[in-house]
């Protein structure tokens, strides 16, 4: 037998109830009958009966603890500690505390708020922290998530990049891309006009990102000028990956890097690199007609990767500007043209 207070939100008065506990064989559950005793006197704390039982008798005071109004807190918890589980396995929680040992629980904590709750402002983190629990505990006005945002410096950045990097450095290749981000800003310098994908006629900005290809975790972004060419782009990823000390990088890309001022520009920079290229170039279809009939033969099979493949060299008419000298370099350059065909692909 317990006594239970339970106050009545209307009235504002508290009463309490005689509890007793039994078991239901049938449900198999656990069942409570409650009798009223009377109501609890705000001054006093004493039981005063209300229902005609106990008239001139007064019960004994219950204890300070008991005559408390107990009050109910919902906090989520569920996804929080997923995230933190995935921050200690992949290095993040580590990592940022060696590069931001005064604000990494305020930055982590920020970071949950704007994965779980995608593009909420930054202002409704007061009511998501009352109930969710997060790595820093407390509210973070708006005004201070600021603070820390431009706080952190490119130092800071860059040493939280090395440390990502040098942990998957040895595992997998690095996938890189740019993205163009139309933009009507007209305050932000990185905006600028150049080739848009889009075609919508607005200045833009680029976005370069690097990301583990079997993890498919980033560890690398710049943000750039909309009229820096790509390979600009990529010297300027290559240098400061060289910072990071990873060096001899080998570059994979897609076919939106093929172009000539881009071929030309890497082998100025005598950079190891694989592009894709369009079947319709001219000196692919040269070679292609050369093993087109046999292709498809043992001869050109490899068991390994179950597919056909050749390669064969050309000679690549690079230019190249030289202000200083006011001409133009033109000479041949060896460039290896790699085939392939896959029965399963077509």
């Amino acid at each position: 037998m317990a006594i239970v207070f339970q106050p009545d939100p209307r009235s504002g008065i508290t009463y309490a109830y005689e509890s007793v506990s039994r078991w239901d064989k049938e449900k198999k559950q656990s069942r409570s009958k409650r009798t009223l005793i009377g109501r609890v006197d705000d001054e006093t704390g004493e039981i005063v009966p209300t229902d005609g039982r106990m008239k001139g008798e007064k019960v004994a005071k219950p204890p300070a603890e008991a005559r408390k109004t107990p009050k109910y807190v919902r906090r989520f918890y569920g996804a929080t500690y997923l995230l933190d589980s995935i921050g200690d396995k992949l290095g993040l929680t580590g990592d940022l505390q060696q590069c931001f040992p005064d604000t990494h629980k305020q930055i982590l904590s920020l970071a949950y708020y704007l994965v779980l709750e995608d593009k909420n402002p930054l202002y409704r983190f007061e009511k998501w922290g009352q109930t969710h629990r997060h790595p820093f505990g407390e509210d973070i006005p708006s005004q201070r998530s600021s603070e820390i945002f431009s706080s952190i410096s490119e130092d800071a950045i860059h040493r939280f990049f090395r440390l990502q990097g040098g942990r998957r450095a040895e595992s997998e290749y690095w996938a890189y891309d740019i993205t163009t981000i139309s933009s009507y800003s007209e305050t932000l310098r990185q905006v600028q006009y150049g080739h848009s994908k889009e075609n919508d006629g607005l200045p833009q900005l680029k976005l370069a990102l690097v990301f583990g290809e079997q993890s498919g975790l980033p560890f690398y972004y710049r943000k750039l000028a909309g009229n820096i060419p790509d390979t600009m782009a990529v010297r300027a990823l290559l240098s400061e990956l060289e910072v990071f000390g990873f060096k001899k990088v080998k570059l994979v890309m897609d076919r939106g890097f093929y172009k000539e001022e881009n071929i030309n520009g890497l082998l100025k920079d005598h950079l190891k690199f694989l592009v894709a290229v369009k079947m319709s170039l001219k000196y692919v279809r040269a070679e292609l007609e050369k093993v087109y009939d046999d292709f498809r033969t043992f001869e050109y099979y490899s068991e390994d990767y179950e597919l056909y493949s050749t390669t064969a060299t050309y000679e690549w008419p690079y230019t190249q500007v030289r202000p200083y000298k006011g001409d133009v370099l033109e000479e041949k350059r060896r460039v290896y043209i790699h085939l392939y065909y896959n029965i399963i692909m077509v």
